[in-house]
């Protein structure tokens, strides 16, 4: 079972600390979970590229892609690999790179109140039911550590960032995860992310 300690750092999460945040706005509560996806090179799986990317020590001649990207400063608190595999970059109480430019209901600059997490995959292939027990294995230990963040308080970033970004895309199932989380089998009385984020 996952925990959060005081630091904000997992039990049982590899650590691989990025050098990508900064502190918080003072006194701010952590009270969002946002969703994402990535892959690399796009489309492929493994080969740790990830973490590298988010320890800023990608090397753009390994693929064409990752001479587009190396240089961006970017993070997540979380990713989770296709066989749910857990690996955590920056604290909880520090604010990660991964949303941008963003909204949540009426507020603004969701980086400064949100953890966020990456499953390792794409918009259109379905995520490995070892990514969904792991992410609702971490998404109960974050919720034990900030109770601010409920289900209605959980969304992807294509529904805070929706005229830039498209993730975890069509392919996560939203029903399937919020069920395992809170163990409701009928989700239809529930809020859906773009709902929430537009609330």
């Amino acid at each position: 079972m996952f925990k959060v300690a005081q630091d904000g750092w997992l039990t049982d999460a590899r650590a691989c600390p990025s050098p990508h945040f900064n502190a918080r706005p003072a006194g701010e509560d952590i009270s969002l979970l946002v969703i994402h996806n990535i892959s690399l090179p796009p489309g492929q799986f493994g080969g740790g590229f990830v973490q590298q990317f988010f320890a800023g020590q990608l090397d753009p001649d390994r693929h064409p892609y990752f001479a587009l990207i190396a240089s961006m400063r970017v993070s997540a608190h979380f990713l989770i690999e296709r066989d749910g595999s857990l690996f955590q970059f920056v604290s909880c109480l520090d604010r990660a790179w991964h949303a941008g430019a963003s909204r949540f209901g009426d507020r603004p600059g969701c980086n400064d109140y949100s953890i966020g997490v990456e499953l390792e995959g794409t918009d259109t292939e379905a995520y490995t039911a070892a990514q969904y027990l792991t992410l609702t294995e971490l998404t109960r230990a974050l919720q034990a550590a900030y109770p601010a963040i409920t289900p209605y308080r959980i969304t992807g970033h294509e529904f805070i960032a929706p005229r830039r970004k498209s993730d975890p895309g069509p392919a996560f199932d939203w029903q399937h995860y919020l069920r395992a989380l809170t163990g409701h089998r009928d989700m239809s009385d529930r809020a859906s992310p773009d709902q929430r984020s537009s609330a």
